[in-house]
């Protein structure tokens, strides 16, 4: 029986893969404001900073000496607002330590407002299949803005087969006003609101929404998170009964019971599950990546990306809120009062 609630963010901007190799610094003795850059510096980076519109011509992409390997699909069409520009392999005498390969993409906001987006990016070998993923959260790209950005694929244990392509998997957004944070700066509302990375066992999916009390007061939940499913294209599924509890799903996720006020202190958290199972009969699955998340009846939605795969079941159990006295100080900035 898997766990239900898990402490550990899953950050919806997720994994950055592309990430510096080391810092830099000068040799001794650079008296020109040219300081040589350390040879672990050398790895991808931005061609533009995210939300500026590209250049006409391409900037340098490092001080690096990758290999170009020519695009199949070169040229292709956008995908969700993606293209992929290029591929680059970084051997050992690339001077980048950690990364095999990388990509580089342009980006362009479809949606009427800005977004924080998140890419899945596979490598692929020359029989198509798999050789390892990618990811890269793009943070408050504007309505229609388009921008340029690198994915790198870290290096990876024995002898993978070379990488020959690349393909977008999957393209996520959110709006902006709406973006999940675990931590940081602490919103307006004064918590920070996301789900976990979850569990799954025998057919059986168990994730937990988390809130943080990141303001400076006392933040008070009575009963169940309200909750909005969204498909791939943000449209709302209303084909899925929301149960409050979880014992309609599954016994013993401790997501049952009734309802009982909590009242979070500075730095202090709550935590709610949501439980379904992916079974397939008749009819047709119903995948919905995005739920909007209101904490309480006022407050501002949340939208996270728990990736619902309900099959034909067509419900969803949630659990009512309960304190959380395993996450702790994770408050962030507190938010700054009117």
């Amino acid at each position: 029986m898997p766990t239900l609630f898990r402490t550990s963010p899953s950050v919806l901007a997720a994994a950055l893969l592309l990430a510096a190799c080391g810092t830099e610094g000068a040799s001794p003795g650079g008296g020109h404001g040219e300081a040589p850059v350390q040879a672990e510096v050398l790895c991808p980076t931005d061609h533009s900073a995210y939300g500026d519109t590209p250049p006409s011509e391409p900037s340098s992409r490092s001080s690096g000496q990758p290999s170009a390997v020519p695009l199949p699909s070169a040229g292709g069409g956008t995908d969700n607002g993606v293209r992929i520009t290029a591929l680059y392999s970084w051997g050992p005498g690339s001077g980048c330590a950690g990364v095999d390969y990388s990509a580089d993409f342009e980006l362009t906001n479809q949606l009427t407002e800005a977004a924080t987006y998140t890419l899945t990016l596979s490598f692929l070998s020359a029989t198509g299949g798999a050789v390892d993923h990618g990811e890269r959260t793009v943070e408050a790209v504007g309505p229609g803005r388009t921008v340029k950005g690198t994915v790198a694929m870290n290096e990876t244990l024995g002898n993978p087969p070379a990488v020959t392509d690349v393909e977008v998997t999957k393209v996520r957004s959110v709006p902006e006003a709406e973006a999940s944070s675990a931590s940081g700066t602490c919103p307006k509302s004064g918590v920070h609101v996301y789900a976990d990375e979850g569990d799954a066992a025998m057919g059986l999916r168990v994730v937990g929404l988390h809130l943080v009390n990141c303001g400076t007061l006392p933040y008070r939940l009575d009963g169940y998170p309200k909750l909005e499913l969204q498909d791939e294209d943000h449209a709302t599924v209303d084909s899925v009964r929301i149960l409050e509890g979880t014992d309609r799903i599954s016994t013993g996720l401790g997501g049952d019971g009734s309802p009982k006020a909590v009242v979070l202190g500075p730095g202090e958290a709550a935590v709610a599950g949501l439980a379904w199972r992916n079974t397939t009969q008749a009819g047709d699955p119903v995948n919905a990546p995005y739920v909007r998340v209101w904490a309480r009846p006022a407050a501002a939605p949340v939208t996270v990306v728990p990736e619902l795969d309900l099959g034909t079941t067509g419900r969803l159990g949630v659990g009512p809120w309960r304190k959380d006295d395993t996450n702790r100080g994770a408050g962030g900035t507190p938010a700054t009062r009117p």
